[in-house]
């Protein structure tokens, strides 16, 4: 085979948990790659015992098991764009830190997983400096929803204004670009996303609220499409947007798995029916 067919094929990387019920963590990462028609490897970071109802354990991998997974990547693949997603504990952002810096990756989007749907928290609280201090400055993209935005900035955010200071702050501390999650808010009938680019520019996406409980994994989805996209060579104004549709048509094409926060329907395709702008 010709050296140029080597790897040609369009790579992006998954750092973060498992879950077992398949709605969240790698497996919504994989899935939704799978989906925007890019091949997927993941490096397990941690491993849980989890379905819809909640989270019932939870085991962080050895260092040298997450060194050892990301060395047999990037000796092999050719990684376009990589996520990170729950990192459970001080030790493995530490580890996932060293070898993001030692590889070449691609574009890195960190997904901050701190609190699983069901309450259960997925990373300790003495994590979320280190989160802070280590990790963030390596982000080219954050996708924090606003309780992670919160515990971040130590920032109360209550209304648009205050998303905008918080994202300021966030980018700040080293991101460039950063999109926080407004599904949160509930006072309005439609969700509302902004995002602080590296330049300067700024912008607002909002889409209508749907009411089900089956939204289980949003957050490793939107941020695995805008991964994808990125991987595909789209900017990240377009990446966003494109997840923002996603995420949207996942949701409103529902499934009906288990007895809780179900998951969300990952081959469900974007129309022109999303209702997002």
């Amino acid at each position: 085979m010709p050296d140029e067919a080597i790897n040609s094929t369009i790579q992006t990387l998954t750092i973060a948990g498992t879950d077992s019920g398949g709605g969240a963590g790698v497996m919504a990462d994989i899935k939704t790659m799978q989906e925007r028609h890019v091949f997927a490897a993941a490096v397990v970071v941690a491993v849980t015992a989890q379905n819809t109802i909640g989270v019932q354990d939870f085991m962080a991998m050895p260092k040298k098991m997450i060194d050892e997974q990301f060395a047999s990547v990037a000796s092999d693949l050719k990684i376009r764009a990589c996520k990170t997603g729950m990192l459970a504990d001080v030790a493995t952002v530490e580890a996932v830190v060293e070898n993001l810096k030692k590889y070449d990756l691609g574009t890195l989007t960190v997904d901050p997983v701190m609190i699983a749907k069901g309450g259960a928290r997925l990373l300790s609280e003495d994590a979320i400096s280190t989160v802070r201090d280590k990790l963030l400055p390596l982000a080219d993209i954050l996708t924090p929803n606003l309780p992670e935005a919160e515990e971040l900035t130590g920032i109360k955010i209550e209304d648009r204004d205050q998303m905008v200071v918080a994202a300021k702050k966030l980018q700040a501390m080293g991101v460039k670009n950063v999109l926080i999650k407004g599904g949160h808010q509930t006072e309005s009938d439609r969700s509302a996303d902004f995002t602080l680019l590296e330049n300067g520019q700024s912008f607002w996406i909002s889409a209508p609220r749907i009411d089900t409980v089956r939204t289980h994994g949003t957050g490793d989805t939107l941020s695995s499409c805008i991964t994808a996209e990125i991987a595909k060579g789209a900017d990240v104004q377009t990446a966003i947007r494109t997840g923002k549709k996603y995420v949207q048509a996942t949701i409103a094409d529902g499934i009906q798995v288990g007895h809780g926060h179900g998951p969300l329907n990952h081959w469900a395709k974007i129309t022109d029916e999303e209702g997002v702008k």
